[in-house]
């Protein structure tokens, strides 16, 4: 059989997902009577509420005699480092671009580096249904970005289908109403224009691990694709490791891929995209061979992580109220075997603690395992996200990034001092009658805390997107720390209606009457920049005199509820978040009030 291996990559939120289940329900891969939810290859809950990819997912088709393997790719900049790793695995890639949006940040992005693989591109308008969709400006503007990215003239001359995911049509024409039901424009374009894999059927075995998986039952599972060769179930072989060792093993596994099945197989040829089980410590970039042989692949770039944070043991009084897995050996256990599968993520413990520096490619990459670790039942308390400062030729740089935001008019002169005041760099400026689209370099610390802050600024109508860029050397040290202070409990107990009403015009309160607090959590937003302790579980005197007005019903300001996100966003240095199976608490790392007006007076003198 034919084979076709090919990526699908885009901006986050442009249709990769749809597209692929579109082009599994077209081929004809599920049967007529089988159940298939929507955006199926999302497989993780957290994927399909957020609709986003977090993990890169691998899926084969068969569309007349051809095989096409199919990597359905992440589209946020804190897992692009599974893009880069992937365009080793295909011989091509189909470009996803909204018709109505155009080429976005991360358009760029993942096109520069199948660019630099050397994968040839097929571009697809999708959602050219879209109200006020210009799917000729689109093309216009993906032709400007590959010769802004220094494409050869032979990819210059690339392919252009239009399609509706959403819709299953598609259309060699810009025009909606050329669109027809099913996906045959693109299988035969993909047909037409990607090569068959560049490899060799009759050498010896020869394999990469792109990305990973891993099962209790077998361990490490490594995915990629196989360049040499035959492999069969229980071969032995060689692995060529990223130090220059090499360890010898059997294959226990293997795995082939057919619409949502990972299909046991007993014999894989090149060309294949195939998972491999058998090494408990198989890692991504090294090369599994037949014995004897030394022919390694050249390694593969695997992304540092830029940003860390603390997790730790829940040191709360509310600790064990909730959750089930509490102590350090249950998150460590937990930790490594999210490890085992992304290479990106990276923890150490801290000698003589119940804490771990877990190390990641940003703040959503973080926030999704530790919502994951939520749902399964943890209780842990983490810190504010710091980025990491690396030592380059003896100088201290961090992160920067690359930052697009599209913001109303009205809004503008708000977003343009808020990044000014974090040390953001405006490179360009676009602005229309409504609409105006800016540039920005950022150093990584001045967007910790802005996100969720960008979206009160713009009433919820602006856009923003960032990627990676480099290291630069260290510069202001002071961005990125919130400006206001917070009300902080002094006292334990539940929260009343009476004590609410008496502090409302202190600031902006967290908790609502019944909630239970403890002294040092934070219950709300002080109007002013110090922090202010207050006693929210005070209950009205009971006297047997009855006070004029004493029947009219408290009417309390709503509460700001905060995702987890949000939460991760606000705090300070001095402050963690409790999390728990059914809730998030801000709190003080120093709990108790006297102590911490000590410590805080202490660490001013030494500031001074």
């Amino acid at each position: 059989m034919n084979i076709r291996n090919i990526a699908i990559i885009a901006h986050v939120d442009h249709g990769k997902t749809t597209l692929v289940d579109q082009l599994l329900r077209c081929s004809g891969t599920f049967r007529d009577n089988e159940e298939v939810a929507e955006r199926v290859m999302d497989s993780n809950d957290i994927e399909r509420e957020r609709g986003i990819t977090i993990l890169a997912k691998t899926t084969a088709l068969n569309y007349k005699d051809y095989r096409i393997n199919i990597l359905d790719t992440p589209g946020h900049a804190d897992f692009g480092g599974e893009v880069e790793r992937i365009m080793h695995m295909v011989d091509g890639c189909l470009l996803l671009v909204d018709a109505f949006e155009g080429t976005m940040p991360q358009t760029r992005f993942v096109l520069k580096k199948a660019l630099e693989a050397g994968v040839k591109p097929v571009v697809v308008v999708n959602k050219v249904d879209r109200p006020n969709a210009d799917p000729q400006r689109v093309v216009d503007e993906v032709l400007e970005l590959f010769i802004e990215l220094g494409a050869s003239e032979d990819l210059l001359d690339f392919k252009v289908v239009y399609a509706s995911a959403l819709k299953g049509t598609s259309s060699y024409y810009p025009n909606p109403e050329d669109q027809k039901p099913g996906m045959d424009p693109i299988f035969d374009t993909i047909i037409e224009e990607i090569p068959e894999p560049n490899v060799d059927e009759e050498g010896t075995f020869q394999f990469q691990p792109a990305l990973l998986d891993y099962n209790d039952f077998v361990g490490r599972i490594g995915i990629g694709c196989i360049k040499r060769g035959t492999v069969h179930v229980n071969d032995m072989v060689t692995c060529l490791r990223l130090d220059g060792t090499s360890v010898n093993f059997r294959i226990q596994k293997l795995y082939g891929f057919l619409g949502l099945k990972r299909l046991e197989v007993n014999e894989a040829n090149a060309g294949d995209i195939v998972a491999i089980a058998g090494l408990p410590d198989l890692n991504v970039g090294e090369t599994v061979v037949t014995p004897g042989s030394k022919d390694a692949l050249p390694l593969l770039r695997i992304d540092e992580p830029t940003l860390q944070m603390t997790f730790g043991t829940n040191t709360s009084p509310f600790a064990g109220k909730d959750g089930k897995l509490l102590t350090a050996r249950k998150i460590e256990e937990r930790l490594y075997k999210e490890i085992q599968r992304d290479v990106s993520l990276k923890f150490k413990r801290v000698p003589n603690s119940e804490t771990w520096v877990v190390s990641g490619r940003g703040e959503l990459h973080l926030s999704i395992l530790i919502e994951n670790m939520r749902r399964e039942g943890f209780e842990l308390q983490v810190s504010k996200p710091e980025v990491i400062i690396k030592e380059i030729n003896g100088v201290q740089c961090e992160p920067y990034e690359d930052v697009q935001i599209d913001v109303p008019n009205d809004y503008l002169g708000t977003i343009m001092e808020s990044m000014g005041s974090r040390d953001a760099e405006l490179i360009n400026m676009d602005t229309d009658d409504l609409n105006t689209r800016l540039q920005y370099v950022i150093p990584s610390r001045g967007l910790l805390g802005f996100m969720t802050n960008f979206l009160t600024l713009t009433k919820g109508y602006g856009i923003i997107n960032h990627t990676y860029l480099e290291y630069r050397p260290l510069e202001n040290k002071k961005v990125g720390e919130r400006p206001i202070g917070v009300l902080v409990a002094t006292e334990s107990g539940q929260v009343t209606s009476y004590a609410l009403q008496k502090l409302e015009d202190r600031g902006t309160m967290f908790v609502v009457p019944g909630d239970e607090v403890y002294e040092g959590m934070i219950v709300g937003e002080n109007k002013y920049e110090m922090d202010l302790a207050v006693n929210v579980t005070t209950s009205k005197n009971l006297t047997n005199m009855r006070a004029a007005g004493s029947d009219h019903t408290v009417v309390l300001k709503a509460v700001r509820k905060m995702s987890l996100e949000a939460c991760l966003d606000y705090i300070n240095s001095d402050e963690l978040v409790e999390i728990t199976p059914s809730s998030y608490r801000l709190r003080k790392k120093i709990l108790n009030t006297v102590d911490r007006k000590k410590y805080d007076a202490h660490q001013k003198d030494l500031n001074n």
